[in-house]
């Protein structure tokens, strides 16, 4: 699949109806596990050059409906990493303390620092997207946080943070089936909230609020990937693909030995 038509391009109308979640593809499961293990491999070491060049860093942010992958994109994308160079982040409802404040100063507090990938596990977008759908603030102050969050990744991207968006995108009948196990999985039934179903039935609502937020919100220094998502092995290499491709871009190099070393010697 060619990773620029995954980008919600600058400047347009986007909506999620034109894409499918299924994805197309001319690779096979087995062939697209076994590029996820050599993809994984190169960007384990392109994030140790970040980590020990210490001059850039990389956020990546993973929005999707309940059900859509998140946080198990998370979990197989970045296995191979060393977790002293990356920090997970998840937000959940705002604290008071948060509230106090502007919506993004919990956001830029987890910002990464020089050298760090961040992993954003829902992001600034839910203040233009569930604050949206439950009304929870007015028309005018949602709208004008696109361009508030505009001004925010531009902030970012011109103080070295490269940033990556990732929309996770699942049919409704995918997010059915994916509830469904939970419910019938020991394992996974802690992951099930009886607030998921309020939330579906707004399906509708959510999708027009993601087209909007993606629309206005895609740009050269902070791009929107919608990505197929109903099958999650193509989902992953996806998303692994476009990171490498990144990091690749960003060039980190280890940095420069200190001179002399060729005449030291270790001590007994």
């Amino acid at each position: 699949m060619n990773h620029s038509s995954l980008i919600v391009k600058p400047g347009s109308k986007f909506s999620l109806s034109e894409i499918d979640p299924e994805g197309q593809t001319n690779v096979s499961k087995d062939a697209a596990k076994y590029r996820l293990s050599k993809l994984q491999e190169k960007l384990s070491g392109l994030q140790s050059r970040l980590y020990a060049q210490g001059k850039q860093s990389l956020l990546v942010v993973m929005q999707a409906m309940d059900a859509g992958g998140k946080d198990g994109t998370i979990k197989t994308v970045f296995r191979d990493m060393n977790p002293q160079g990356m920090a997970v982040t998840s937000f959940k409802v705002p604290s008071t303390e948060e509230l106090a404040h502007d919506f993004l100063w919990r956001v830029h507090a987890k910002a990464p620092a020089r050298g760090m990938i961040g992993i954003f596990n829902r992001s600034h977008y839910e203040d233009v997207l569930i604050v949206r759908v439950n009304e929870l603030v007015p028309e005018s102050v949602w709208r004008s946080r696109y361009d508030q969050i505009n001004a925010f990744e531009k902030l970012l991207s011109d103080n070295g943070t490269r940033i990556v968006k990732f929309f996770l995108h699942i049919s409704k009948d995918e997010q059915k089936a994916r509830l469904e196990d939970r419910l019938k999985s020991p394992d996974e039934q802690w992951k099930f909230s009886m607030g998921d179903l309020p939330v579906r039935l707004k399906w509708g609502d959510y999708m027009d609020a993601y087209d909007d937020a993606l629309s206005n919100c895609s740009t050269d220094n902070a791009p929107w990937y919608v990505i197929p998502s109903n099958r999650k092995w193509l989902r992953n290499l996806l998303v692994t693909q476009i990171l490498v491709e990144t990091l690749e871009d960003m060039d980190p190099q280890y940095p420069a030995p200190e001179p002399g070393l060729e005449s030291v010697v270790i001590p007994d």
